[in-house]
C-alpha cells in the first residue's frame, strides 16, 4: 500500500465516523420572513424592560441557534451571569449599552457587537435614555426560548423578573454569578 494512501485512511475513516455520529435532521431547506417588530411565532414576550421578538427559532436550526430581536425602554439588564452550554452574542441596533464580559467592562453603540463565550460570566444594560435595540444569538440554542417564556410571566420589570429568574436560570443552564451592572 502506498504511504500516503495509508495516511489518508485515518482521516477519511474519521470524517466518516464524525458524520454517522449526526443525528438526522429534520430542518425545512426554505427560507422564511419575519416582519420588523414581529416574533416568529406571533408571541409577544415582554422581558426585564423590554420585548423580545424571536427571529430565528431552535425550532429552525435543529437546536443550532436562535436570535432575538430585543427593543429595550427601561435601562439596566439581567444579573451577571454564565451559561454552561451557549455562547451568546450581542449587536446593538440603537442606543447605548456597556456590556461586562469575564473581567473587560465595554460601552457598546450601535453598529458594535460582542462576544461571550460559553461559561464566562457577562451582563449588560441599556444605559441610554433613548429606546435601545439588540440582536442576541445564542449558539447553540439550548433551552433558551422556553426560559424567555417562562420569565415573562414573572412581569414586565426587570426588578420583579431578576427577582424571579435565579431558579430558573438554572433550569435552563445558567448561572447567576454577580449583581446586574451598575451605571
Amino acid at each position: 500500500m502506498r504511504r500516503s494512501l495509508f495516511l489518508q485512511i485515518p482521516l477519511v475513516a474519521s470524517a466518516l465516523i464524525a458524520n454517522a455520529k449526526k443525528p438526522l435532521n429534520d430542518r425545512a431547506n426554505k427560507g422564511f420572513e419575519v416582519e420588523t417588530g414581529k416574533d416568529r411565532f406571533q408571541e409577544e414576550l415582554l422581558i426585564m424592560g423590554g420585548k423580545f421578538d424571536c427571529k430565528v427559532s431552535a425550532k429552525d436550526t435543529d437546536g443550532d441557534l436562535c436570535i432575538y430581536d430585543t427593543v429595550r425602554q427601561e435601562k439596566g439588564g439581567p444579573a451577571l451571569h454564565l451559561h454552561h452550554n451557549q455562547d451568546e452574542w450581542f449587536y446593538v441596533i440603537k442606543g447605548e449599552f456597556i456590556a461586562k464580559i469575564g473581567e473587560d467592562l465595554l460601552h457598546l453603540k450601535a453598529g458594535d457587537s460582542a462576544f461571550a463565550p460559553r461559561k464566562t460570566p457577562h451582563a449588560f444594560a441599556k444605559i441610554s435614555d433613548e429606546e435601545g435595540q439588540m440582536l442576541i444569538l445564542f449558539q447553540p440554542a439550548g433551552s433558551m426560548e422556553d426560559y424567555f417564556r417562562e420569565v415573562s410571566k414573572l412581569g414586565g420589570s426587570i426588578r420583579d423578573q431578576a427577582q424571579g429568574s435565579g431558579e430558573l436560570m438554572k433550569t435552563h443552564g445558567m448561572e447567576v454569578v454577580g449583581p446586574p451592572l451598575k451605571f
